[in-house]
């Protein structure tokens, strides 16, 4: 498994972008700062859309889910918008326990009727959608580094996900195309530069502004990267190149997987530190 080492960088290292996803699989939110609580940043993937069995819908199956922008409001309900769709809000989830398929996790409660016709409209199946009422019911599978005490939002493996600039950019010469990967594809939680490439491979704690991390696993890829955040077109890059460049156990990577040590709030630039 290459590893590249980036302490060296340590001093120089920021914080560059702070994402949000409100719903699952939808299109996410940078913002300026962010509170980090145990299971994720707030307002993070606190809904998922299922089908009738309780398994979520998987955007590289159904990639419009990533057209939806959705949006948290005061009152926990959401404002939900899609090309095509009339704006929907939602109120906040108030139906009954129903059986989900996340691992660590064996129920959510229902949103309203129509926001599972809604749902069922941007697939052309049977949808609905769920609410995560506390993210402490939601233990990190210990197959993905998950210790006792881990607790996760609907985000599944880990309650973050760092990417690098300068990973991304490496990658970008590696495809060799005439526009670079819009770093959405890979939907990252938090991005970081002033490292050098890939240098997070080797990391087991890191620290932003004054929040420590640790570093559970790196992040595999699926097809879902495949998938132009913009035209919801599928292509064949990046997984196509990673496969080629950063490829081992069966699997490509790109980004690692981040829980949270501390409580507290993250700033658009904030040092990054080792």
């Amino acid at each position: 498994m290459p590893i590249a080492c980036g302490t060296s960088y340590d001093s120089i290292m920021h914080l560059v972008d702070i994402r949000i996803y409100p719903v699952k699989s939808s299109a996410g939110w940078s913002l300026p700062e962010a509170t980090v609580e145990p299971w994720g940043l707030a307002g993070d993937r606190r809904w998922a859309v299922i089908d009738e069995a309780g398994d979520t819908f998987w955007l590289g199956e159904y990639p419009r889910l990533a057209s939806v922008r959705a949006q948290n409001q005061s009152d926990d309900g959401l404002l939900l918008s899609a090309a095509g769709l009339p704006d929907l809000k939602v109120p906040p989830a108030a139906g009954r326990p129903v059986p989900v398929g996340f691992t660590g996790l064996d129920q959510a409660i229902l949103a309203d009727d129509d926001a599972h016709m809604w749902f069922t409209s941007l697939l052309g199946r049977p949808a609905r959608l769920v609410w995560l009422d506390d993210p402490r019911r939601h233990t990190i599978d210990p197959a993905h580094g998950g210790l006792p005490g881990d607790v996760v939002s609907f985000a599944g493996d880990a309650p973050l996900l760092l990417t690098s600039a300068a990973s991304l950019r490496v990658l970008d010469e590696q495809i060799g195309g005439d526009t670079p990967l819009d770093m959405a594809r890979f939907r990252p939680s938090v991005v970081i530069d002033g490292a050098e490439p890939y240098a997070e491979d080797a990391w087991s704690e890191v620290t932003i502004g004054e929040v420590r991390f640790r570093v559970s696993e790196l992040c595999d890829r699926c097809a879902a990267t495949t998938i132009d955040p913009l035209t919801l077109v599928k292509g064949k890059e990046p997984i196509r190149t990673l496969a080629r460049h950063r490829s081992w156990n069966g699997k490509t990577w790109f980004g690692v997987r981040l829980v949270p040590r501390d409580q507290g709030r993250l700033r658009l630039g904030d040092p990054v530190t080792i």
